[in-house]
């Protein structure tokens, strides 16, 4: 099958990767893609991922058998839609399923009405009724923009102070919808899950990201500084509740309620005392989990999603193996930061480094081109181990321009 991924980031670079060793794809295109997945697929930097008919032309022309969508903004934009309609196989949710991760206060309104379990929340649509909000609220208190804002846009405030500060960030305009959530204490943890419209499947292994753009979770939120898998402080137990009581009933809230979803679905949650709940829910794979679960993950990805088309068992084999992926990002980072820095060190070993902001100068060197820069992945028999030989080649990697935390799954160290 002629397959087509649209994306140019580490989670896409993972995905192609995932897909080149399919025994069902015999060409691999990706749209935009990057320079460094050269290697494994056409690339076609000339179109660019939000340039829906390009990409439906693309397709056509070149009778592809279907698409992959890795991030969220093509799908909340509609490109299942467009690409759907002229029968093309996507996975991928449409725009109208994809509310679930490009609308906080849809998501929030959704799971309440099916008692999924979350953190209870206010929903406050002007600045002047938010300030009023923090000045006497529960502390801490999580504030999130409602649209999209690539993983940037939660603030946990401490104090007041924070708070009101919060609010001055997130509302640029006076009218703007924040959700306003109550701070929940526990462990974070993501799960994957296949869905087809009632049909939920999630992945036999979890893993865990790490937001915190510094060491011990310090410092703003960031979209992932590092990840891995599994988590084994986290049984076996949690993945089963989870299951339960989040992924199976939002899967049939979703058909409910009419919305025809199709793809994956990240369910980013927290385990409290009263057990697992939803923080989050991305319409796609998350980022830089993918890159550490696509490569735990031993069977075919086509085949499960044709699979998954059908309605069919599912059946997942992991290696046994941990996997660490520890994030390379632009000094500055996810604030400001420059572009063009020089890195090096990695070109000989691309299967153990996924690309996420990074592209070729006219000398032909990689410079930086994005926040986040570089995933180094480690694997080992034991999550030590996998860590140790993922900063190893964090240090095979030259470059002035770059931080990185150290303490990547330290947490499944100490348990």
């Amino acid at each position: 099958m002629k397959t087509l991924v649209i994306g140019s980031g580490g989670r896409e670079h993972a995905i192609a990767q995932k897909l080149k060793q399919s025994k069902h794809v015999t060409h691999l295109d990706v749209i935009p893609g990057n320079d460094a997945m050269t290697a494994i697929a056409t690339i076609h930097p000339e179109i660019a991922e939000n340039d829906h008919e390009a990409i439906l032309n693309f397709a056509k022309t070149n009778e592809i058998d279907w698409v992959i969508i890795g991030p969220e903004q093509p799908l909340t934009e509609g490109l299942t839609d467009l690409l759907s309609e002229s029968e093309i196989s996507v996975f991928g949710p449409n725009k109208a399923a994809a509310q679930i991760e490009g609308s906080k206060a849809f998501a929030k309104a959704l799971m309440e009405k099916y008692q999924i379990p979350t953190a209870d929340y206010r929903e406050i649509d002007s600045k002047t009724e938010a300030l009023k909000y923090v000045q006497d609220c529960e502390l801490p208190i999580v504030l999130k923009k409602d649209g999209l804002a690539a993983g940037k846009g939660v603030i946990i405030a401490q104090t007041r102070q924070e708070a009101l500060d919060a609010v001055d960030t997130l509302y640029p305009n006076e009218n703007e919808k924040v959700v306003f959530e109550t701070f929940l204490e526990g462990e974070e943890f993501s799960v994957m899950t296949f869905v087809n419209g009632s049909y939920a499947v999630p992945f036999e292994t979890i893993a865990q990201d790490h937001k915190r753009a510094f060491d011990q979770d310090k410092g703003p939120n960031t979209g992932g500084m590092g990840a891995y898998c599994p988590v084994p402080h986290i049984g076996e137990d949690v993945l089963r509740q989870t299951n339960e009581r989040i992924a199976q009933p939002i899967a049939h809230a979703l058909e409910k309620e009419g919305y025809d979803y199709f793809g994956i679905l990240y369910i980013g949650a927290i385990l409290t005392k009263e057990g697992p709940k939803v923080i989050e829910f991305n319409a796609r794979f998350g980022d830089p989990e993918a890159q550490v679960l696509l490569t735990r993950l031993e069977s075919d990805l086509m085949e499960h999603i044709l699979e998954l088309k059908e309605k069919q068992p599912i059946s997942q084999q992991w290696k046994q193996d941990a996997v660490v992926g520890v994030m390379l990002a632009s000094k500055g980072y996810p604030a400001a930061y420059d572009k063009g820095s020089l890195v090096s060190g990695f070109e000989t070993d691309l299967e153990h480094y996924f690309v996420s902001g990074l592209k070729r100068d006219a000398n032909q060197s990689f410079v930086t081109s994005g926040g986040r820069v570089i995933l180094a992945i480690g694997e080992g028999d034991s999550i030590e181990a996998a860590q140790k030989k993922a900063y190893e080649r964090v240090t095979k990697i030259e470059s002035d321009g770059l931080f990185y935390r150290k303490d990547i799954a330290n947490k499944a160290l100490k348990s």
